[in-house]
């Protein structure tokens, strides 16, 4: 392998749509793949964005086609001021997109966030669509940032995110496997609303609250936990699937949180449990859920403190999905495998990622 450095910047809009995370990052290939942040910041939605964001899975296709366009040009706007501001020229910008429809056994995931238009308002060469070769190839199409924890975290056992959604990624018999967990703040943050807060801080409402053992009962039975190898969650599973099953309950706010919690932290006790490669993993926990102190801590009874919780920057915590999305430009820069068909169940590992510029 030959050295190499490359400067880019990752941008990513989650599913539980709060901004635009953006990260300038180094990364380095010395023999191994080496990364560093060296800057980054979340970019909050204007309002009627973010509303038309939240929406867009309902919208015609009319205006879907011109909000990916806006969207497009809003984050080439916002990467434009963020280089000037920083006197910087990345090489290229690896933009995510904003996720309205993820229905890969219908061989869709839609990301919007029109790529032409991000790269005239910024300038500079973009890489997005990361998905649909995947999908096109019979795989779930995510999750995608495994790769990343394969060559940028190869001493961690299981690399565990905590955003929208819950996913982990594992070097297993070999193979490098990731899938979602169950769902997190997609689920938590609308019961927080009714409470009054965007967000639950540190888990606190759900460790006031008492769980619910009915509703705790038919979450744990849901079909999605039956399901072995690959898998995945979108929006769409919330709203026909787990939102059901929550409005269907009689419990408060503040219970339904506590179950929510609980729930999740059984299933993902049981996949550490299940694929731990020894007595006691190592795992980085990243997202907005690795400041809940409350799912930490019912977790680590759940395991019986049998794991080592690693000490991660908040940065990397916040910012580790944009960083991970611009390696994914890197590896397609380089023609390299980008996404693992171990991961997906495609039929083939691939280079997924459509260049403009």
């Amino acid at each position: 392998m030959s050295k190499a450095i490359y400067h880019m910047i990752g941008l990513m809009s989650g599913t539980s749509g709060d901004g635009l995370d953006l990260a300038y990052c180094k990364y380095q290939l010395d023999e191994t793949w080496h990364y560093e942040i060296l800057s980054a910041s979340t970019i909050p939605f204007p309002d009627k964005l973010g509303s038309q964001l939240q929406r867009a899975h309902e919208m015609s296709a009319l205006d879907l086609q011109l909000l990916d366009v806006s969207f497009g040009k809003w984050m080439g706007e916002q990467v434009k001021i963020f280089c000037e501001k920083s006197q910087i020229t990345p090489q290229a910008v690896c933009s995510h997109g904003h996720t309205v429809f993820h229905q890969p056994q219908l061989g869709l995931s839609l990301q919007i966030g029109n790529g032409w238009a991000l790269h005239q308002a910024s300038g500079l060469k973009v890489i997005n669509d990361f998905r649909m070769l995947d999908v096109q190839l019979g795989g779930q199409g995510a999750p995608l940032v495994p790769i990343g924890d394969r060559h940028l975290f190869p001493t961690v056992d299981f690399c565990i995110n905590l955003g929208g959604i819950a996913n982990l990624s594992i070097e297993h018999q070999g193979k490098r496997i990731a899938f979602d967990c169950c769902p997190f703040n997609l689920l938590l943050n609308p019961l927080a609303m009714k409470l009054g807060k965007p967000f639950d801080q540190d888990g606190r409402w759900a460790s006031e609250g008492k769980v619910d053992p009915i509703l705790l009962e038919n979450l744990n039975a849901l079909s999605f936990y039956q399901i072995k190898g690959a898998k995945s969650l979108g929006r769409e599973d919330m709203e026909q699937v787990f939102s059901p099953v929550i409005e269907a309950s009689s419990a408060s706010e503040k219970d339904k949180l506590a179950t929510l919690v609980e729930h999740y932290a059984i299933q993902i006790s049981k996949i550490l449990q299940e694929f731990s490669p020894s007595k006691k993993p190592h795992v980085i926990l990243t997202g907005g859920g690795a400041y809940h102190r409350y799912f930490i801590e019912l977790l680590d009874k759940h395991l019986d403190s049998y794991w080592i919780n690693e000490l991660v920057s908040n940065e990397l915590i916040e910012f580790k999905e944009a960083m991970i999305f611009g390696f994914l430009g890197v590896l397609r820069l380089r023609g390299e495998v980008n996404c693992l068909a171990s991961v997906t169940h495609a039929s083939s590992d691939s280079s997924g990622g459509t260049i403009f510029g």
